[in-house]
């Protein structure tokens, strides 16, 4: 099982932009479809985004389209989240783990028992 690492996080001001980092050691993730998922105080862990294992496709949650952007490097084994005009309802913890496809489209649901959660990374919006 895989078992994330995420970075990349801080504090930045409405409007703002950051850039998220995913990764996992000693695992290769070129075969996986990976996505990004993030935890609100108070709230459920949501979707955000996602990316095809080569990169092709993608997909993003309502909320965010639009404003991030992921992407990968499979020779650099590593997914980024770009973070750009950011909102304070964007703070959060943000995850990656692997997802499935469904009729070639990945799928903002983490596919369970397949990976073990990482830390995340924290972002907070505000001024």
């Amino acid at each position: 099982q895989l078992q994330f690492e995420e970075s990349g996080g801080g504090l930045v001001q409405p409007g703002g932009s950051l850039r998220l980092s995913c990764s996992a050691s000693g695992v290769t993730l070129d075969y996986h479809i990976i996505g990004w998922f993030r935890e609100a105080p108070g709230k459920e862990r949501e979707g955000v985004s996602c990316i095809s294992s080569i990169g092709g496709v993608t997909n993003y949650a309502d909320s965010v389209k639009g404003r991030f952007t992921i992407s990968r490097d499979n020779a650099k084994n590593t997914v980024w989240l770009q973070m750009n005009s950011l909102k304070p309802e964007d703070t959060g913890v943000y995850y990656c783990a692997t997802v499935q496809s469904f009729q070639g489209l990945c799928q903002l649901t983490p596919w369970s028992g397949m990976f073990y959660w990482g830390e995340g990374t924290l972002v907070t919006v505000s001024s």
